[in-house]
């Protein structure tokens, strides 16, 4: 694929340099010499937007699949410690949505990050198996990894340093603490916490990444906002048009009353990819489940977010004093019986213990069955999980 004469980027020129290899490649701007209608492009937009609970901004995500066959969508992780469902079931729907609309996905596995960030205690070695552990989850889970490329940072910024460390240092030379300090949510921090050096580092490095992999659109959990939002106003700092769009998905909440995201140190807040059938009910009976409740109720989200978004339907089993079965293929529906009490948690809760089950059975077998999956899983539960 041809490149793209780089911008006219009014900075020095060490900078200049080392932004130009991340300047979008547009070779594909003419689609590849392919016509593609307008309806395609509009089946596309919305398969995309439906990925992100919002976007930024949606005119330029429409006007980039005018241009570009193959839009760089990068997704990245922190490996630390076990895989929930957030991060598996709703990763997999995400990247499958993604390639089938026609965009390449780079999941950054960000050992060097999780690091910094004092996951695994620091240990590097530790944290390289996590992230084996995930990638071996996902496929088992099944990700279509025709379009999907995983890349270690430690490796990518070794291996293009010259390009990757001048631009780190630009967008920090660039933002006043103050600015750093409020993306720090990204790492699970607030900006009253101590921070080391190595945390302050972690913003601007992450800004970089986006820019270091070509990404034409930002693919992160709301959570994670704020340094997308840090690398568009990079854009502007350095006269850039071709800004990152920003499409942050959905957090799914923990299990408990007023969690608001899953905790990896809570066993009883989180579903993790491998917890054996018996492990899921438990968890989805002592899940905050109040009836006629709709506001705050993470069963029901786990129905909007996984369930219906992995078949397309979720059917109810009751004995027929009960109303009898009923499948419901929108989440209006579910909502209505749920306010009105047609729809009871002691009927909600099991249904959807035995979706997830379904969802999540392929994974158990793999990691019974495949001894690679079954030792990494065994070094994986014996670390300590460090915040």
């Amino acid at each position: 694929m041809a490149e793209q004469s780089p911008e006219n980027i009014p900075v020095p020129v060490k900078e200049v340099e080392a932004l130009n290899v991340n300047a979008p490649n547009q070779a594909s701007s003419s689609v590849a010499g392919v016509q593609i209608s307008e309806e395609e492009i509009e089946k596309r937009f919305q398969i995309l937007r439906s990925v992100g609970e919002e976007c930024i901004q949606e005119d330029e995500l429409r006007n980039l699949l005018t241009k570009k066959v193959a839009p760089i969508c990068y997704d990245g992780f922190e490996p630390s410690g076990r895989m929930h469902i957030a991060q598996g079931v709703m990763k997999v729907i995400n990247v499958n949505k993604l390639t089938s609309a026609g965009c390449r996905v780079k999941i950054w596995i960000a050992d060097w990050f999780a690091q910094l960030n004092n996951k695994m205690g620091g240990d590097l070695k530790k944290i390289k198996v996590v992230g084996e552990y995930f990638k071996e989850i996902w496929q088992a889970a099944g990700m279509n990894n025709d379009k999907v490329e995983f890349l270690w940072s430690s490796d990518e910024i070794n291996a293009r340093a010259d390009k990757y460390w001048p631009l780190v240092m630009d967008i920090a030379r660039r933002n006043k603490l103050p600015r750093i300090l409020r993306c720090v949510q990204i790492m699970g921090r607030s900006e009253t916490d101590e921070l080391s050096a190595a945390q302050i580092l972690y913003p601007c490095m992450q800004c970089a990444d986006i820019f270091f992999l070509e990404a034409d659109i930002c693919q992160l959990g709301m959570d994670q906002r704020k340094v997308n939002v840090l690398a568009r106003e990079y854009c502007d700092d350095i006269k850039r048009k071709n800004k990152p769009i920003i499409l942050s998905h959905h957090m799914l909440p923990g299990l408990q009353q007023g969690q608001e995201k899953m905790s990896k140190s809570d066993p009883l807040s989180a579903i993790f990819m491998e917890d054996e059938e018996a492990e899921v009910n438990l968890k989805i009976k002592k899940a905050y489940c109040p009836p006629k409740i709709v506001k705050d109720n993470p069963c029901l989200e786990y129905v909007k977010y996984v369930v219906l978004e992995w078949f397309h339907e979720f059917t109810v089993e009751r004995n027929e004093k009960n109303g009898g079965n009923k499948s419901y293929t929108n989440f209006e529906d579910i909502v209505t019986d749920y306010e009105s009490g047609d729809l009871h948690p002691g009927d909600l809760k099991p249904a959807l213990s035995k979706s997830l089950n379904k969802i999540l059975q392929p994974v158990r077998d793999h990691f019974k069955n495949n001894e690679r999956a079954k030792n990494l899983l065994k070094q994986v539960k014996a670390y300590r999980v460090t915040r």
